[in-house]
Formats: structure tokens, C-alpha cells, sequence
């Protein structure tokens, strides 16, 4: 039997685990010499690469003194959570990565509570010591009161610890003493992280992630927990409510660098895609065909965010889109529920429209963002959190909600967060940075972000996670400024958005079409102005006695997709298109407003 390794790579988000992967490729020699990989390797679809965040987690395998070392990425993000618990239990250990400045930031505390839990073995990796004002020993003994209070064995507590930076390619036990490349990792993995377990006796296998091929559909990943998985096998699928459906395996294979082999069978304890089993769901089991046996169901955390999804029915549907109707909205969305496990769509009342659950803003933004890529257009509204009901008292999300920021305007951030319910729970010096800790609710953490980088000049460092469901807080103030509305159809002008700049900034630029309802920009007021903004200079055979004035217009305010769903209020929508996004109202007629109002009062 070949000797194999199963380990997760986890960190916070931006920490070095996709470059840290590269460079195990590298060192294990996976390319040619002349070959040219680029970097983030594994971060392969186009978002990830411009987000520099790992969505989706990924398995390669590399080869080292004799031994398979199976490496999965997980991605970094709370939002993700959903995405890193089902390949936890893929691995046998987990490397920690940590920033030698950030320290152990909430997700990276998510994640790691989730390894621990599970009784994974950890091996500690404080990266980025070449950064400036760097405290390693400092975070080193973060990390130990880390795993301390999430109630750590004495077997955890005892994790070898390594420093370097995975960007620079070396490693060392000393962060003092830089060495050549990153051996002595590889080599702390074969000592201290476990073999993988070998148990004989009938198939048990969970499929804990998914591939798609356009050819041969679905393919289940995961790991062989005991027996023998064989090509041509005839195996019982055991679905998560108990049932049981009878199918046969047509092809196998294992990872091998960064893709699959195909393979005639496999032991347990390795990582391997089998295709051929229809209608698998994650967290179901393949198990024995004469006497099944399911392995214990993933528990998945629960969605704490919901949003409207629905056609767009603006002036200008269609006219970007391919898929428009809501045939094609509801299949996609079921579509992204059978791999997205932290992803729940529910059908309203209006057959056009879907509500979608997710783990937050971000988790949310990702999935509209890969559909407008696909050709889809449709509006979203505003991100709502879920309340729930407990012991008879309305309970909604809390979140912990941490910001690193210049000393001298952490006051600015704390006012900001108090405003929104946030309680102060620490507050001390890190390095040249002051850390605030808070506790806040989940919808007051919605459009706070674009507050806080504005009050820090853009220098603060946000992160949250969510903690538990706690009683309701209260009203939180939403948007201070009313917005201004397009009162017509047609194609902007200088001329009369420069004569408006002193009623608010401005969303878009002149030579824009715009129609009646679309949201134009921000009035300086409370509330919504409608205005026209495709009025024309009226041109006369008559000289102005001086020059006529040039327009001098401020530059339009453009928004990302997350920034204006943390923008957007309860009677707004965005309409997304493949190359556009625009906000708008709900009802685009000012009459129509007018008589719906007091719908959206109580949102």
C-alpha cells in the first residue's frame, strides 16, 4: 500500500495558503523546468484570481520521499464556512497558516475550531516573517491561547511550529535562520501529521465535494473511510434522509499533481472522484451494495442572510443577457444548490421571483457575479437578515466583529459601530495599529465597511464571523441620504447633471441612457429628489454677453456589486446585466411610489 498524507491548508483570508501551495508544486518538481505556471495556481476561475480569495476548495497531490501527499485548499472566508467543514473531514491533519503581523484573525479562529473539533492535527506555519514590524513570537503565542480556548487535546496543544514566507519559497524552525526552499515543511508533514488510517471491511466512502465535466456530468469527490472502492463496482448510495438508491460505478480516479489519473481501484484513506453514480447529493454515502452502511451526515451551519432574486423587468431587459426568463433563473439557482451547500433557494408567491439564502453579503455577491459572467441578467434586493424565534423572544445574528486601525482615528470607528448596536469588547495596541473588538448585530454590519474606509481614509482592516443567535437589538438607522431619481427616459447631458452637482454626488457620467425610476446618485438630504438629467442647453441664435460656462463635472461615484447591496434600501433594487449594473426603484413611476410607501415603511 503506498503511504499517503491527507492534510487541509487553512488560514484567513489573504495569508499566503494559495502561494504556499504553489511553492510545495514547485519544490516537489510537478513542472518542467521551462514550464510557465503563473502564480495562485489553484486559484483557477477568474474571480478568485481578481478577488485574490479562494471560493471554491481544491485537491492536488504531489509525491515526496516515497510518500502521496494529498493537499486540499480551503478557502479563508466565513462565507465559505459551508465549503471548508465538508473538506475537513477529507484530511487526517491541518496546516495553520498565520500573518507574522495579523495574527489569528476570526476566520482563521472559524476554521481552525472546525480541525480541532474534528481531532485533526495541527502543524503551525507563521507566515510573511520577511514582512516589516512582523512579531512572531508575539503571534506564535496567539495561536497557543487560540487553541488553548477552543479546548484543544495535549496532542494539539504539542504542534510543531515553522516560520518563513511561502512568497519568498523558504521555511525554517527558526524565523531568525532563512533557509534555501521549503523542505523543512514537507518533512514536518511526514513526521508529525498521521498516515492516513487503513480499515478493512465494506465500502464506506462520503462524497464530500463535486466536480462537473460537460461530459460526463457529475462527478462525486471524496474519501474511501473503509474498504475498497472498485471501477465497475456495483455500490448503494445512501442519501442523507436514510434512503437508499442502487447504482453502479463506471469510472474511478485519484489526484495526481494538479489533476486526475484514472484508476482500476482504491484503499482507504485515499482521496479519489468516481463517476457514474447519478443523483448524489453532498454528505451522502456510497456504501456495500448487499449491506449499506451510512457514515454520520455533514452538519452544515445555517444560512444567516436571505435576498430577492428576480427577473429584470426594467425599460432595458434583454438588451445585454442571454438567459432573461424566469425558467432560466430558477434552473441556474437550483443548479448552484446541489454544490453549494450553505445555499438555500425559496419560491415567493411571484413566480418570477426566488428567495436565496446565504452565509452573508459576500457568499451572496460571488454567486450573482458568476452568474452575469454566464449571461444571466436579474435583479436582486436588499439583503435581509434571518430572524428567528426562540424560547417566544425574536432572536437575530450576532456577529464578532474585529477592526484593526490607526490609533488616532480608532475614535471615528468606534462611533460608527456603536451607532449600529456594536458593543466594545477589547481594545489594545498591535503593533503601530490600534484592535477594536466588538460584538455587533449582522444587518448593522451591512453598509457599515464603505463608513469605516471612508472614516479611515481606507487604512482600517475589517473582518467578521458570526457568532450566535442573540436577542433582538433594537432599530438600527439605515442610509442617512435620500437618493436622486431620474424623472425621464433618455441619454444624460453635462449640462444638466453639472446644474444638479449641488444637490448631490452622481452615479454616472453624461452620454449615459438612463430610464424613469433609475437611481441617478445621492442627494445631500434625507430625502429622494426626482430629477431630470437629459435636458439639453436650450441653443439660441443669441451670444451670451460673456462665455458660456464649461461644465465641470465631479467624477461619477461608481459602486462594486458588494457596495451596492450594501447600499441598495428595502424599495430598491440592482439590476445586473453581463455588462452593466444600475440601481433603481422598485415602482420606476413617482405616482406609483407615492401610493406604495408605506409598503417598504416598516423594512
Amino acid at each position: 500500500m503506498q503511504k499517503i498524507r491527507n492534510i487541509a491548508i487553512i488560514a484567513h483570508v489573504d495569508h499566503g495558503k494559495t502561494t504556499l501551495v504553489d511553492k510545495i508544486l514547485h519544490q516537489t518538481n510537478l513542472f518542467r523546468d521551462n514550464q510557465a505556471t503563473g502564480d495562485l495556481i489553484l486559484d483557477s476561475n477568474d474571480l478568485e484570481r481578481e478577488r485574490g480569495i479562494t471560493i471554491v476548495s481544491k485537491n492536488v497531490s504531489v509525491n515526496y520521499k516515497g510518500v502521496k501527499i494529498n493537499i486540499i485548499d480551503t478557502p479563508g472566508h466565513a462565507d465559505f464556512g459551508g465549503e471548508v467543514e465538508r473538506v475537513l473531514k477529507m484530511a487526517d491533519g491541518v496546516v495553520l497558516l498565520v500573518d507574522a503581523f495579523e495574527g489569528a484573525m476570526p476566520q482563521t479562529r472559524f476554521v481552525t475550531q472546525k480541525a480541532l473539533s474534528l481531532g485533526l492535527k495541527p502543524v503551525v506555519i507563521v507566515n510573511k516573517v520577511d514582512k516589516e514590524n512582523c512579531r512572531p513570537e508575539e503571534v506564535y503565542e496567539s495561536i497557543f491561547e487560540l487553541f488553548f480556548n477552543l479546548e484543544a487535546t495535549e496532542d494539539q496543544l504539542d504542534f510543531p511550529v515553522l516560520y518563513g514566507s511561502s512568497k519568498q519559497g523558504w521555511m525554517s524552525h527558526d524565523w531568525k535562520v532563512q533557509t534555501e526552499d521549503i523542505t523543512p515543511l514537507l518533512d514536518t508533514i511526514l513526521e508529525h501529521i498521521p498516515a492516513a488510517p487503513s480499515f478493512d471491511g465494506t465500502l464506506q466512502m462520503q462524497i464530500t465535494s463535486l466536480d462537473y465535466s460537460s461530459f460526463v456530468g457529475r462527478i462525486a469527490i471524496g474519501r474511501v473511510a473503509r474498504g475498497v472502492i472498485k471501477e465497475n463496482q456495483p455500490v448503494s448510495l445512501v442519501k442523507r434522509d436514510g434512503t437508499i438508491q442502487k447504482s453502479r460505478i463506471k469510472e474511478l480516479y485519484t489526484f495526481e499533481g494538479l489533476g486526475k489519473i484514472r484508476v482500476q481501484e482504491v484503499g482507504s484513506g485515499d482521496i479519489c472522484a468516481v463517476v457514474g453514480i447519478d443523483g448524489f447529493d453532498i454528505g451522502d454515502t456510497i456504501a456495500d451494495f448487499e449491506k449499506p452502511e451510512q457514515l454520520e451526515v455533514i452538519k452544515i451551519d445555517e444560512p444567516t442572510m436571505n435576498m430577492l432574486f428576480t427577473i429584470n423587468n426594467s425599460p432595458m431587459f434583454g438588451k445585454e443577457g442571454k438567459f432573461v426568463t424566469s425558467q432560466r433563473l430558477r434552473e441556474r439557482l437550483y443548479k448552484e444548490m446541489e454544490k453549494n451547500l450553505a445555499l438555500k433557494v425559496v419560491e415567493t408567491d411571484s413566480p418570477d421571483s426566488y428567495l436565496v439564502y446565504g452565509r452573508g453579503i459576500l457568499h451572496l455577491s460571488v454567486l450573482i457575479e458568476t452568474m452575469r459572467r454566464e449571461g444571466y441578467e436579474l435583479q436582486v434586493g436588499q439583503p435581509q437578515v434571518i430572524i428567528k424565534e426562540i424560547d417566544g423572544a425574536k432572536c437575530e445574528p450576532i456577529e464578532t466583529l474585529i477592526v484593526d486601525v490607526p490609533a488616532e482615528v480608532s475614535g471615528k470607528v468606534i462611533e460608527l459601530v456603536t451607532q449600529r448596536k456594536g458593543e466594545l469588547l477589547i481594545m489594545e495596541p498591535k503593533g503601530d495599529l490600534q484592535h477594536l473588538e466588538f460584538e455587533i448585530p449582522a444587518r448593522g454590519i451591512i453598509g457599515l465597511r464603505n463608513n469605516v474606509l471612508t472614516a479611515t481614509a481606507g487604512e482600517a482592516i475589517m473582518a467578521h464571523r458570526f457568532k450566535s443567535y442573540e436577542p433582538w437589538k433594537g432599530n438600527i438607522p439605515g442610509r442617512l441620504n435620500g437618493v436622486l431619481v431620474s424623472m425621464e427616459k433618455g441619454s444624460t447631458t453635462a449640462y444638466s447633471i453639472d446644474k444638479l452637482q449641488d444637490r448631490g454626488r452622481f452615479f454616472i457620467e453624461p452620454g449615459v441612457e438612463v430610464y424613469e425610476g433609475q437611481i441617478m446618485g445621492e442627494h445631500i438630504r434625507d430625502n429622494d429628489l426626482v430629477v431630470n438629467v437629459v435636458k439639453g442647453k436650450a441653443l439660441t441664435n443669441m451670444r451670451a454677453s460673456g462665455t458660456d460656462d464649461n461644465a465641470r463635472i465631479a467624477t461619477a461615484i461608481k459602486f462594486s456589486l458588494e457596495e451596492a447591496m450594501e447600499y441598495i434600501q428595502a424599495d430598491e433594487y440592482i439590476e445586473i446585466t453581463p455588462k452593466s449594473m444600475r440601481l433603481r426603484k422598485i415602482y420606476l413611476s413617482e405616482n406609483e411610489r407615492k401610493i406604495n410607501a408605506k409598503k417598504f415603511v416598516n423594512q
